[in-house]
């Protein structure tokens, strides 16, 4: 490390790339200085509050010249909740970042160059998430808070208005939190364990309209419950509400106990054509206008044949599948979500879907036991995989059995591109197709089509 880059010491540098959260990166000395806040082409007067080995970090100071893609920001807090890391910069800058930082990926670690086609982006890029999480405290003046969490703290930072959350959503909170204040309903303390309401989550069908209410709690009983009901109902026309009990000290927001207090526990949305169910634990695309696109890019640049048999790991409520299931013969879907599983199966009944098969299961293990056990050879497998991409085994099966083609959804673009290098031995990939699923965030959603090589 160069012992001129000193903690607490001014510098003026060059903004020259983008990291990968959507930071600006900056050379001194040839040592590289992530500094957030700051764009491409700026030039900038930075404090460096952090060295490491292999580089540092900095803040704004001042920028000295702006970039033309700079935009006045909105929001007063998101420089602290970190939920919006590009809201300074102009939409569509922000699709072209996202290409590039997919490209630099390609760039890095394929063998073969892939092209990286332009991020599709959002028309009206506002209120856009159908699930809110809300928690809920004590400030440091005693007053209950309900907001987001600050940036890598558990510190509760309160939100007037939140530009991707649904706003109904951000009422209901509002409501409740003047609810509690008014009838002194005890906020979970983190520090004691003790104290009741620990957090709020709405989820919302953005079609449908139809909306659930979930009050997380450290205990089974609301004082005044039918009066928060009452009140919920008649101001929002809340369609059910649930108690999910979470007694654990663990950052998970949502346990498995749900108790049901008001209507049926479910709320039903439209995909396309197609409507689905959705619980209080199940996955649920949080941008379903982005969600269609993403599909209809999927199956349409997957030109799938209706003698295909479809193999659909990490299904989920069965969206995709489902989507899938006038394109092919048949549908196996996979999901190690069991509840995720019997609203899959409820999705398909409810569309009078024939063709498909829903298992609940490790993935690597359902796919074997379909290919080894029942003798059912796919002809395409479309992967929607967490974060973590594809495990070691399910790669294995893939080059096992060589579908002819490996439709890949992905939500985090490095593991994507890691697990299509282990696949380029048998399959090629002409283009990469990044979705702005999460507008003024860093996250990309990107669509990869594999195809068999010729012997």
């Amino acid at each position: 490390m160069d012992k001129t880059i000193i903690k607490n010491k001014e510098y003026v540098v060059d903004i020259i790339d983008y990291g990968m959260n959507g930071e600006g990166i900056a050379k001194i000395d040839n040592f590289t200085v992530f500094i957030p806040n700051s764009m491409k082409g700026e030039k900038v007067k930075i404090l460096i509050v952090k060295v490491l080995s292999s580089h540092a970090f900095g803040k704004v100071i001042e920028i000295l010249e702006k970039s033309p893609y700079r935009a006045e920001s909105d929001c007063s807090t998101y420089k602290r909740c970190g939920g919006c890391d590009l809201r300074h910069i102009d939409y569509e800058e922000t699709l072209n970042i996202k290409q590039e930082m997919v490209k630099n990926l390609v760039n890095k670690t394929l063998n073969k160059k892939v092209n990286v086609k332009k991020t599709i982006g959002m028309g009206n890029p506002y209120y856009y998430r159908n699930k809110a999480q809300f928690p809920v405290g004590m400030n440091k003046d005693n007053e209950v808070t309900v907001g987001v969490f600050a940036q890598r703290t558990h510190e509760i930072i309160p939100i007037k208005d939140c530009y991707i959350q649904n706003s109904i959503s951000q009422k209901i909170a509002f409501s409740i939190q003047q609810f509690v204040i008014e009838k002194q309903i005890p906020i979970y303390d983190e520090k004691t364990k003790k104290g009741l309401l620990r957090h709020i989550v709405v989820k919302v069908g953005i079609r449908t309209h139809e909306i659930m209410c979930i009050l997380v709690l450290n205990g089974t009983k609301i004082p005044y419950e039918n009066e928060l009901i009452e009140m919920l109902v008649k101001i929002y026309n809340v369609k059910t509400i649930v108690k999910n009990i979470n007694k654990k000290d663990t950052n998970v927001i949502l346990e498995y106990e749900n108790i049901t207090i008001h209507g049926d526990g479910y709320i039903y949305d439209t995909l396309g054509d197609y409507t689905f169910k959705i619980s209080p634990m199940s996955f649920y695309q949080v941008n379903p206008v982005q969600a269609e696109v993403l599909y209809n890019t999927a199956l349409e640049t997957a030109k799938l044949d209706k003698e295909d048999i479809l193999f659909d790991l990490y299904c989920g409520i069965g969206t995709i599948g489902i989507f899938a299931s006038s394109y092919v013969k048949k549908v196996y879907g996979i999901e190690i979500v069991e509840q995720a599983i019997s609203d899959a199966k409820e999705n398909a009944k409810i569309n009078n879907i024939k063709n498909i098969e829903f298992y609940a299961g490790d993935t690597e293990k359902i796919f074997e036991n379909l290919i080894k056990t029942k003798n059912i050879c796919p002809d395409v497998v479309l992967v929607d995989p967490p974060r973590k991409g594809l495990d070691n085994n399910t790669i294995g099966n893939i080059l096992a059995v060589e579908p002819k083609k490996v439709v890949y959804i992905s939500c985090n673009p490095a593991t994507m591109i890691r697990d299509i290098k282990l696949l380029e031995d048998k399959y090629e990939a002409q283009e990469i197709q990044p979705v702005d699923m999460f507008p003024f965030t860093t996250h990309v959603e990107c669509v990869c089509v594999l195809e068999l090589k010729k012997s």
